[in-house]
């Protein structure tokens, strides 16, 4: 049997075998004078992030989508 026919398929299942990294936002800090509150329920959905509003205090926010439940 030659090396190729082992070195091939090891090789191709090697190169598909790798696992997917979804970027990190760094944790939400809370402004000074602010209580951090920890989220309660779970994510609405990818990509949303927990933050502080000014206004309305702690909720999610996504980059595309902005306030879960059009906050301004």
């Amino acid at each position: 049997m030659k090396p190729a026919t082992i070195f091939v398929p090891l090789l191709l299942a090697a190169s598909l075998s790798g696992c997917v990294v979804a970027p990190v936002e760094p944790a939400e800090v809370a402004p000074a004078g602010v209580v951090y509150v920890a989220p309660v329920g779970v994510v609405p959905g990818p990509g949303y992030s927990w933050r502080y509003h000014p206004h309305y205090g702690w909720g999610w926010w996504h980059p595309r989508y902005g306030w879960h439940r059009g906050w301004h």
